[in-house]
């Protein structure tokens, strides 16, 4: 298989290899696996990149290949749902099937070095270049298909170079389950869609345009103006990155959007909860240990009150959440997980900056671009810049009009 995209002015030649399953190196458990709510919560498949230079003097691509594929066999005697399908339980709920199906593995070789491969060129203009460097399932119906390979790589990591698992995973996902009557303590605004109705009639918005997706670097200089921008009233005495940089696109994005100024707009972000729990999630607990917190406001008053007002919004969204936030947010999902609730003008944040990335040795050298190749609808995401920098990337998508303003 060939595809080819653009690099630095000139042609990119991709080839692949036919793709293999690779299956555990040992009989694993067979039967369902539960998925809890936090795990159902938004169902898409991230295409993830790792980019690694090779060494000089390395062993050759069939020997790391070879290495890879008997790591991937070990790996997944202890992950053994990466290598089952989603299914679709009597409740209306995703569960895994562990069918022992195997996962895909495919090689591919490119005309390019890395020099010409990095976030920038993977994500901006929906560049053809993610298109081609990832492997997609073809065709497949629906996401119940698609083989699921969503691993904790720095643990995977550890296997290719030949360690032991340092950490064990823990699978037990009923530590989450939901409480028998639902209890509900708590107004989840992302569920009131009576609170969002589509003044700027955005749903479609821009009908017509064409999507870019486009990566703005906020290098160490920008987060400074940033800071200073948030805290210039004197509202703010303390913030983080995420809450000033989340704060900012939430602002900047219903305008760029020419919403409404009476437009409820939904903001939405990632609240990781594993230490906000008594007991505290266990280490290793391989799942989703995250819950979306929400930020309501009118277009309008994002737009024409200072940017401490969205960064206050923000801080109060994250403070909300603690032990019986997060309980109540897993019951408020189980009694809502059969109606289709609509989203509308809504933005999801995802920060990815804290995640272990540096972790991932695979012993070919160092790390030296992570990115995603595909995002998905009305999201956001933050990427750091690279190891030793303390830039972020700022990532999303925006109609060709409104990216131009934003």
């Amino acid at each position: 298989m060939e595809g080819t995209g653009k690099h630095g002015g000139d042609q990119l030649s991709i080839k692949k290899s036919e793709p293999v399953l690779i299956e555990p190196e040992a009989r694993t458990h067979s039967g369902f696996f539960f998925l809890s709510n936090l795990d159902q919560m938004l169902t898409h498949f991230w295409d993830t990149m790792y980019l690694y230079k090779s060494k000089k003097g390395e062993d050759s691509r069939d020997t790391l290949s070879d290495t890879f594929k008997q790591s991937m066999a070990k790996i997944l005697v202890h992950y053994y749902p990466l290598a089952g399908r989603l299914r679709l339980g009597s409740d209306g709920k995703h569960i895994v099937e562990c069918t022992n199906e195997r996962v895909l593995f495919v090689e591919a070789r490119a005309n390019c070095n890395m020099d010409h491969v990095g976030v920038k060129v993977i994500l901006d203009d929906h560049s053809e270049t993610a298109r081609k460097l990832v492997y997609r399932y073809l065709d497949p119906k629906s996401i119940l298909e698609m083989p699921l390979m969503t691993a904790q790589v720095h643990f995977f990591a550890e296997t290719t170079r030949r360690m032991s698992l340092t950490t064990k995973p823990v699978l037990d996902r009923s530590i989450l389950r939901s409480r028998q009557p639902p209890k509900i303590d708590f107004p989840f605004g992302q569920y009131a869609p009576a609170e969002t109705s589509n003044l700027s009639n955005i749903s479609n918005p821009f009908q017509g345009e064409q999507i870019l997706t486009k990566c703005f670097l906020f290098d160490s200089n920008k987060l400074v103006i940033l800071k200073n921008m948030a805290m210039k009233d004197g509202t703010i005495k303390s913030y983080s990155d995420f809450t000033a940089l989340t704060a900012f696109v939430w602002r900047a994005r219903s305008k760029a959007l020419q919403m409404n100024p009476n437009q409820t707009t939904q903001l939405l972000f990632m609240v990781d909860v594993r230490s906000k729990l008594n007991p505290p999630l266990p280490k290793g607990y391989f799942s989703n240990g995250v819950v979306i917190s929400t930020c309501l406001g009118r277009a309008g008053e994002l737009i024409k009150n200072p940017l401490s007002f969205a960064v206050e919004e923000v801080q109060n969204g994250i403070k909300m959440v603690n032990e019986e936030f997060v309980k109540s947010w897993i019951d408020c999902f189980e009694e809502m997980r059969a109606k289709d609730v609509p989203l509308l003008s809504h933005c999801i944040v995802s920060s990815w900056i804290r995640l272990p990335i540096e972790c991932a040795d695979f012993g070919w050298g160092e790390l030296t671009q992570f990115g995603c190749a595909n995002l998905p609808k009305d999201s956001v995401l933050f990427l750091l810049e690279g190891k030793e920098k303390k830039g972020i990337n700022l990532i999303l998508d925006l109609p060709v009009t409104a990216m131009s303003t934003f």
